[in-house]
C-alpha cells in the first residue's frame, strides 16, 4: 500500500507560479513511478506529467517548458513545479503512484494504482 497526499494547490493570477507537493509513504518510494493528473469540472482526468525511478520524464506538448516534475528520494517527496499558468490549466490536481516496472512512461490513469486525494489549482484571468 501507498498512501498519496497533495499539498501546495491554491488560486493564481495567469502568468504565475505554484508548487504542488506529494507526499508519499507506505512503501519503498524509490521502486516507485510517480505521476501528476489534473481534473477540471465536466472533463476527464487528464495526463499531466511522470517521473521514473531513474528521474527521467516526460511531458506532453500541454505543459511542456512550463511544468517541472522532480523527487526527493530522501525526504519521500514529488514536486509539480507550475509556471506561466494559463486558465486553462485549472483543475483538481492528483498525484498518482504504481511500481515502476514498465520500460515506457506511464501516461494513462489505470497504469496508477495509488491515488491521492487531490489539490484544487485555480488559475484566474
Amino acid at each position: 500500500q501507498v498512501q498519496l497526499v497533495e499539498s501546495g494547490g491554491g488560486l493564481v493570477q495567469a502568468g504565475g507560479s505554484l508548487r504542488l507537493s506529494c507526499a508519499a509513504s507506505g512503501r519503498t518510494f524509490n521502486n516507485l513511478v510517480f505521476g501528476w493528473f489534473r481534473q477540471a469540472p465536466g472533463k476527464e482526468r487528464e495526463f499531466v506529467t511522470t517521473i521514473k525511478r531513474d528521474g527521467s520524464t516526460y511531458y506532453p506538448d500541454s505543459v511542456k517548458g512550463r511544468f517541472t516534475i522532480s523527487r526527493d528520494n530522501v525526504k519521500n517527496l514529488v514536486y509539480l513545479q507550475m509556471n506561466l499558468l494559463r486558465p486553462e490549466d485549472t483543475a483538481v490536481y492528483y498525484c498518482a503512484a504504481d511500481a515502476d516496472f514498465r520500460g515506457y512512461y506511464p501516461t494513462l490513469a489505470r497504469e496508477y494504482e495509488y491515488w491521492g486525494q487531490g489539490t484544487q489549482v485555480t488559475v484566474s484571468s
